[in-house]
């Protein structure tokens, strides 16, 4: 059973507000009609999707223009209580990454700004320094509080931090990214290509446009095996701004054998678009072409747009081990090879205690 009711037509409604905000006073019709309850959950929803405000703003612009002061002074409640918030964050985040760069570990802020004006529920970094420098800074400095991790996150170098004071994890990938750490040429160019990005009147350095996309591709695709609608939005304005040099992308997705995960992440991307504007991304043909699958996988299960593991997730992997192996890389395709057994022992892990935190 869906964790709401009416889960798939609030995903479409967010959806529409974000995707296609012209058509927001049709959107407006609907959660008019939704009771208090209902509209507690879409707000949860747009918030585990990170569009609060770039769903609701275009519906408080429809409910002005109509003069509903109910579902205006909602939403404007909604948006103070997420604004505050996101400044909050990103006053932690400055003074974070400033003291990490202080002391050596130079970082870029992956995920978390790509949803601006929203801003993720954790603060993701990478940084090419060791990961005893980097739990000395947040530790030493913060106070930080070092969370639990799983078998995956081990394997990963990633870490999280309790912050006190900032609500959000301060999540660091040390050197290597990936489900079990495989890729570190590929993480590196993290740092070595990242640009400066002005946020909430804070620059911060983050990813180049390129490893955007792989780092989104390798959550998506690779991991988690679901889409949030911000993943959509943020990747349909990155490519239609003309920031992204294909051949870049394929460079780097080459480098980390996952250039048919890129191409499918993107098509899948494109055609969701599609439904809400009449029209897709523009892509490179031969890109389109590669794409094992697109957005014709895509259903609305669980507050997310899943995209099937089996079998699509699992030719993904099997080309990546493939890759791996090909180009020589031993340590990455050993790494690789542990995925199934983490998997199965998360999936036994969620039957007996409802959680899959301890291992993944």
């Amino acid at each position: 059973m869906a964790p709401f009711p009416k889960e798939k037509e609030h995903i479409h409604a967010l959806s529409e507000l974000t995707l296609n905000p012209s058509r927001a006073s049709e959107t407006l019709a609907y959660v008019s009609s939704l009771n208090e309850q209902e509209r507690a959950e879409l707000v949860s929803l747009a918030d585990s999707n990170h569009v609060v405000l770039r769903a609701f703003e275009p519906l408080r612009m429809a409910a002005l223009a109509r003069g509903d002061n109910t579902i205006l002074d909602w939403v404007e409640a909604i948006k103070q209580k997420e604004k505050a918030r996101i400044a909050n964050a990103l006053r932690y985040l400055d003074t974070v990454c400033k003291a990490l760069e202080a002391a050596g570990c130079q970082v870029a802020v992956m995920k978390s700004l790509d949803h601006w004006p929203d801003l993720g529920n954790d603060l993701d970094l990478y940084s090419t320094a060791d990961d005893e420098r980097i739990k000395a800074v947040m530790t030493d400095k913060f106070q930080a509080k070092v969370e639990h991790q799983s078998w995956g996150d081990r394997l990963a170098h990633k870490w999280n931090f309790a912050v006190p004071g900032l609500p959000e994890a301060i999540e660091v990938h040390a050197k290597r990214l990936g489900q079990t750490g495989e890729h570190t040429a590929l993480a590196r160019r993290f740092v070595t290509r990242r640009v400066p990005k002005e946020v909430g009147g804070y620059t911060f350095m983050v990813p180049a446009p390129e490893e955007r996309i792989i780092v989104a591709t390798l959550q998506r695709m690779y991991r988690h095996f679901y889409f949030r609608v911000c993943d959509v939005a943020n990747t349909a304005a990155l490519v239609e701004s003309g920031a992204v040099d294909f051949a870049e992308l394929k460079k780097a997705a080459d480098l980390g054998g996952i250039w048919l995960g890129v191409c499918s992440y993107l098509r899948i991307v494109s055609d969701y678009v599609k439904e809400y504007r009449g029209r897709g991304v523009d892509l490179p043909q031969n890109l389109v072409s590669a794409a094992p699958f697109g957005g014709e996988v895509i259903s609305v299960r669980g507050k997310f747009l899943r995209v099937p593991i089996m079998p699509k997730g699992a030719e993904l992997y099997a080309r990546q081990v493939t890759e791996a192996a090909f180009r020589g890389d031993v340590p990455a395709t050993f790494r690789l090879s542990l995925l199934p057994y983490l998997a199965g022992a998360a999936a036994i892990s969620y039957k007996l205690t409802g959680s899959d935190k301890g291992i993944w």
